[in-house]
């Protein structure tokens, strides 16, 4: 990066992300929500903000915090080419994806990461959250890989590992010492609990999972209700195992896509219990809306989708993630949350000029990766920005904008992003 202690920017940026200064928080937005500030950093932080005149905003770009990625599957990430899913369907999805379990190798992951990495980078991601396989004879030296890939990435974003592994995994040994590890480094437990399943069996699997979490402080982030069928079966079998069993950890479901299949008023019941047990959830538009609801020869009417307003009404926390990138789930995805951004507008109904609509990509989404920074521009703020080629939310959500990344204050340089040979990395 080019090294530069100090600097300042005009640009314009979301009211509802400016978080202090008087004189600041009296400025005006234009109807788009953007009002102009004055952005000056100093050693990595936020040194000052002041408002400008409107007059004197017309020619100004869009500033963001650097964005968020809450759930990603960087291990199988561009792998589409060689186990491709030409039907679309969930069921062929799995299919293919239990093929490349047969093929990987931790310098194939370590491959795919690393690239992976390097977009998110250049997009203006700050920290990524992903989802690993982490059952059968390539989970060890999998983790091993990935644990020394956030290491030289550590510098320019933050990467959390989840371990997707069968419910039925925290219950054996292995599964302990996993937990364990995970204790250690950081990671969070990952499942699936999506029907048809035995509710009795399944309940006592939610419970082990919970026991252990709080044995070694893990958080847990589950795939939960990918379906289009027997809406919400899992969050509902989820919250009365929490009715029963403490939990000191965070909880986060990810997809909840048939929760949106049922009535307003079990809806509202079930949001109202998730937000009492501060259960956090990542809509997961793009791929659910690719697999899920497919008829033979026919436009489906009904599209799962996490209730994401409704979640929020209740006082859930709630993101929205890529999730798959190009791999036997979904074909394409970028690592861009512009893009996601915009891909989502149309299918949530969203706005990202409204405080609701923006959140889910910001602040919501700093919050449900518990990380430091809630992505508000205040005093004392780490300078992390992403300053686009583009004047409205319009410009820059029509097609991806040019951008600018600046990280701890300093301007990305591509030069020094890391290059690793995978293979000469592990030998």
């Amino acid at each position: 990066m080019t090294q530069r202690k100090k600097g300042s920017l005009d640009v314009l940026v979301p009211r509802g992300l400016v978080g202090s200064g008087e004189a600041v928080l009296s400025a005006s937005a234009k109807e788009d929500g953007l009002c102009a500030l004055r952005i000056s950093w100093e050693s990595g932080q936020i040194s000052g903000l002041e408002a400008i005149k409107k007059e004197d905003a017309s020619s100004l770009k869009l500033l963001l915090p650097r964005l968020l990625e809450p759930h990603a599957h960087i291990d199988k990430a561009f792998s589409w080419n060689d186990f491709p899913n030409f039907k679309g369907s969930y069921e062929d999805a799995l299919k293919a994806n239990l093929q490349e379990h047969k093929n990987r190798t931790s310098q194939i992951v370590f491959g795919r990461a690393d690239r992976s990495l390097t977009i998110a980078v250049k997009n203006g991601c700050r920290a990524i959250r992903s989802h690993i396989d982490s059952f059968g004879y390539f989970a060890d030296p999998i983790w091993e890989a990935l644990l020394e890939l956030r290491k030289k990435w550590h510098a320019l974003i933050e990467l959390q590992l989840v371990a997707l592994a069968p419910l039925e995994y925290w219950n054996t040994r292995e599964g302990d010492l996993l937990a364990s590890r995970l204790g250690r480094e950081g990671g969070l437990l990952g499942g699936v609990l999506a029907p048809p399943f035995n509710r009795e069996l399944s309940s006592d699997l939610l419970a082990q999972m919970l026991k252990l979490a709080n044995q070694y402080n893990c958080g847990i982030d589950l795939h939960i209700d990918e379906s289009d069928t027997e809406p919400a079966v899992g969050l509902n079998q989820l919250v009365q195992v929490l009715d029963h069993n403490e939990v000191n950890v965070s909880i986060t479901c990810s997809h909840a896509s048939s929760m949106g299949l049922l009535s307003p008023v079990d809806l509202r019941r079930l949001s109202e219990r998730l937000a009492h047990h501060h259960v956090n959830v990542i809509a997961l538009p793009l791929t659910n809306f690719w697999l899920l609801g497919r008829q033979s020869k026919t436009t489906p009417l009904l599209r799962p989708l996490a209730p994401i307003s409704q979640l929020q009404k209740a006082g859930v926390r709630v993101a929205i993630g890529g999730d798959n990138v190009q791999d036997s789930w979904f074909p394409a995805g970028t690592f861009d949350p512009l893009a996601l951004m915009s891909f989502s507008m149309p299918l949530t109904q969203l706005a990202p000029w409204q405080r609701r609509g923006l959140a889910p990509f910001t602040t919501s989404a700093a919050a449900v990766m518990d990380l430091k920074w809630d992505g508000i521009v205040r005093i004392g703020s780490p300078a992390d920005f992403v300053l686009l080629e583009a004047s409205s939310w319009s410009e820059a959500l029509s097609k991806p904008p040019q951008r600018k990344v600046l990280i701890n204050g300093n301007w990305l340089d591509e030069t020094i992003i890391p290059k690793t040979n995978p293979i000469e990395h592990l030998n």
